[in-house]
């Protein structure tokens, strides 16, 4: 039997702590890769903005520092792989940056290989839009068209803002890197647990159609890929937790029939226990039975976890079936402009005075002619981010709040002279404001999200070796 694969996650989204890789391969230099997930949903919006500026910069630029942070590890002999969905938009750019500070620190010897094919924006704008069911369990990716997954609204009603359309591409092209020699493999975007499932797949050599090993590998890789929440991050019971100004990142040591033991280095805080694996297990998967990867096609049901020891828990007994013949993709499209306005009111009525104060801007810039879609205020504190909870709770009694006033708007002009209209409080609002010494607030572009399907038989994963 092959020795289990340690696979540790040091980042789980871009913003992650950054010296959690140097920590990890310092605490546990046998680690024998470190996956790295920068890709939420939007991320790739947020990177086209970036590129629009500079036509290089479409990629997760945290990472290189990351590299960076890693050269005395590897200067030292250190072995450890890294697969990473850092490259965003552009996994060329950023693999050649990487690339450079290999040079620079004379290990060159370390080969980064680049996956690519997952922009598939050139085919949403080009082929037109067939409405279709959404409903991705069964369904007939080859003659999908692109409706949105969760309306079933046709493209055509936003093809013309689309901004990024992205499929999460399976683990085969990452195992197949890995297999040519690849140290470290840089993607753009990919399935989260995908990350885990490639290096399994190159070290294991399982066959594409090994379902229940691909879905304990599926398991193990959505259990670390948000960071430090397997290790009691973001738990119910975080404030018991020790050491929680520390938590670690997570550790899965894979077997080859697919079964892992969840760990975290020694000497870090947090904890690995069965509640904390459980409420990443169950971290937004849809339905439990019917788990939908580019890999394999994954049901919870019938899946055991228990302890194995402190801070280690064995998650076994996966089952799965053929994926479907779709990819998922994320697209994002131009949908208008926002802002937020802040200001602190204190004193007697310091909720009433709030309230009355943001109705007031809305109603000046209304009688101003001008017009939004959507608009909100909100006074912190009294339970307004918890819907429902507001309603049930008194304000009478408090004597601080923090006024939020937010408008949307299909164009940029009234959001600018929204902007305008928070400092004046200062003087027409009510006595006991405070907290307007950070400036006029930012118009910010919005970006929806337009989750769709595409037939697999359309895209065309690429996996090339950096000479």
């Amino acid at each position: 039997m092959p020795r289990p694969l340690k696979i540790a996650n040091a980042s789980g989204f871009w913003g992650d702590q950054p010296d959690a890789a140097a920590r990890l391969v310092a605490a546990q230099p046998d680690l024998d890769f470190l996956t790295l997930d920068y890709l939420a949903e939007v991320s790739l919006s947020i990177m086209a903005i970036i590129r629009a500026k500079d036509p290089a910069a479409g990629y997760a630029r945290d990472f290189v520092d990351v590299l960076r942070s890693l050269i005395p590890f590897y200067q030292a002999g250190g072995k450890t792989k890294i697969v990473t969905n850092a490259g965003g938009l552009d996994p060329a750019s950023c693999a050649r940056a990487c690339a450079e500070v290999l040079r620079a620190a004379n290990l060159s010897r370390l080969k980064i290989a680049v996956v690519s094919g997952d922009d598939v924006l050139p085919l949403l704008r080009s082929s037109p839009p067939t409405p279709a069911k959404h409903n991705p369990i069964g369904y007939d990716g080859a003659k999908a068209g692109f409706a949105n997954l969760d309306t079933g609204a046709p493209l055509s009603a936003i093809a013309s803002r689309l901004v990024t359309a992205n499929a999460y591409l399976g683990a085969e092209p990452i195992a197949e890197a890995l297999r040519a020699g690849a140290d470290i493999v840089i993607t753009g975007r990919v399935a989260d647990p995908s990350l885990t499932v490639g290096p399994c797949l190159a070290h294991f050599g399982w066959k594409p159609t090994d379902y229940d090993r691909l879905t304990g590998a599926t398991v193990a890789g959505h259990l670390i890929e948000c960071g430090t929440q397997a290790c009691g991050g973001f738990s119910t019971d975080w404030l018991d937790l020790p050491d929680n100004h520390d938590i670690g990142f997570p550790i899965v040591e894979v077997a080859a029939d697919g079964s892992c033991v969840v760990t975290k280095p020694a000497g870090t805080g947090g904890a690995v226990t069965v509640p904390t694996v459980k409420e990443q297990l169950l971290y937004e998967i849809g339905d439990p039975a019917n788990y939908l990867s580019p890999d394999v096609t994954v049901s919870f049901l019938t899946l055991r976890v228990e302890a194995a020891g402190e801070n280690r828990v064995r998650v076994a007994g996966a089952t799965g079936r053929a994926p479907t013949n779709s990819y998922k993709v994320s697209a994002t499209y131009r949908d208008g402009y926002k802002a937020h306005g802040m200001l602190t009111v204190f004193g007697h009525d310091a909720v009433r005075k709030a309230r009355r104060a943001g109705e007031g801007i809305l109603r000046r810039l209304q009688d101003r002619g001008c017009t939004y879609r959507e608009t909100l205020i909100e006074c912190l504190g009294t339970g307004a981010s918890v819907r429902g909870l507001a309603s049930r709770m008194s304000d009478t009694h408090l004597v601080e709040t923090v006024l939020r006033v937010s408008v949307a708007a299909d164009t940029k002009e009234p959001v600018e002279r929204f902007t305008k209209e928070i400092a004046p409080l200062v003087t027409c609002g009510p006595q006991g404001v405070t907290g307007y010494a950070t400036g006029r607030p930012k118009v910010l572009p919005i970006f929806g999200y337009w989750p769709c399907l595409i037939a697999k038989s359309l895209v065309k994963p690429t996996v090339q070796l950096l000479a």
